[in-house]
């Protein structure tokens, strides 16, 4: 994603106390029940024709690669028609969202506060979790043994204030050491180079490491790299959200019954996933293959499968701390993240399924 540029974020108050009263009509928070295996079973069509979903060609996007090559999304849908976009990085969703080319995206949280900050709360909320962990810093162990080893070194990260940037300029900052974010010069060289390349840039000595997610991490574990850190580490319980599910307000408002079945559809693919490993990583390889016309060899995806945690909690305490972080890197001004979470549709599913429900940390809507 690119750089977050200083931001004076206001709630949108009028937004915020109506959406509710929206929802509310269409039957959330109340004991409202459908038959959902009936119109599932049946075909039905719900109140759109089509439902157009966002998600990346990335391992920390599994649920949606495996919800849809196992079609648990569309047999939640019934006759409404799952339409797929693929994208590669965060701010290019986000602007799809915004342009009502998608409707529901999975996405990291880094773009996903930038968007609601800068459409300043009123495009997206965020609805549901779908991964946790899955990025590691990855090194070339004749150059790096120890992390003090990292100074003056150049380390890749994604792309400019994306959500492995701002870990790593963190990381960096409280290390003592100093970076400029924008330039990435200073007592470590951070590269913004895109996952495609990294590999490349790896086995040619243009960058000494990288602090990458899934799969990429395990491409430069098979070029000879080493895992010198796991992010999930450095987080309590070692779970920080890694991708999250967004929809647009607007869709969300008028939809509700298609959002729900789309959470319906993703809980029930994390089920599936936990339940069966194995399968869940033939069946995400296999997608990838379809998306990008070549798996992941069997030595990376053993590798980088185990180190992502498939979760509908959105971790919202940690979606806070990442958006610090990104304001303690002079990425970001004080955001104000306010109803950025709309937990409700969520937790009626996993209530309705006998789960236990999940917080979204004091920021959802009132």
């Amino acid at each position: 994603m690119s750089a977050a540029r200083p931001l004076t974020t206001l709630r949108n108050v009028a937004v915020i106390a109506t959406l509710p009263l929206l929802l509310a009509s269409c039957g959330y928070g109340s004991e409202t029940k459908t038959d959902e295996k009936k119109v599932a079973a049946e075909g039905a069509k719900l109140s759109a024709d089509t439902v157009r979903l966002g998600y990346f060609p990335n391992l920390t996007h599994a649920t949606a690669l495996v919800g849809d090559q196992e079609g648990i999304l569309q047999k939640e849908l019934g006759g409404t028609q799952l339409k797929v976009s693929t994208f590669n990085a965060g701010p290019s969703e986000i602007e799809a969202l915004n342009a009502d080319s998608i409707d529901i995206g999975f996405i990291g949280p880094s773009p996903a506060i930038n968007g609601y900050t800068k459409s300043k709360g009123k495009n997206l909320r965020i609805i549901a979790g779908s991964a946790s962990g899955g990025v590691k810093l990855v090194v070339n162990p004749a150059k790096i043994k120890t992390l003090d080893d990292l100074k003056g070194k150049r380390i890749a990260t994604p792309q400019l204030g994306n959500t492995q940037d701002v870990a790593f300029l963190n990381w960096i900052s409280e290390k003592g050491w100093k970076v400029d974010a924008q330039s990435g010069k200073g007592d470590v060289s951070v590269l913004r180079t895109d996952n495609k390349v990294t590999p490349d840039a790896y086995r040619s000595g243009s960058i000494d490491g990288a602090w990458v997610p899934e799969p990429t991490a395990s491409k430069l574990v098979s070029e000879g790299g080493k895992v010198l850190l796991d992010e999930a580490s450095l987080w309590p319980d070692k779970k920080f959200v890694i991708t999250n599910i967004i929809v647009s307000q607007k869709f969300l408002a008028e939809h509700p019954d298609v959002v729900e079945a789309v959470l319906r559809g993703s809980t029930k693919t994390n089920e599936w996933i936990n339940a069966n490993p194995d399968k869940a990583k033939e069946s995400a390889n296999a997608k990838l293959k379809e998306l990008t016309g070549k798996p992941l060899g069997a030595k990376v995806i053993d590798a980088a499968w185990p180190s992502i945690q498939f979760t509908d909690d959105p971790l919202a305490a940690t979606l806070q701390a990442q958006a610090d972080h990104a304001v303690k890197a002079g990425l970001l001004k004080q955001p104000d993240l306010a109803g950025i979470y709309d937990l409700r549709p969520l937790n009626k599913i996993l209530k309705g399924a006998g789960k236990p429900e999940v917080a979204d940390a004091g920021l959802g809507t009132k």
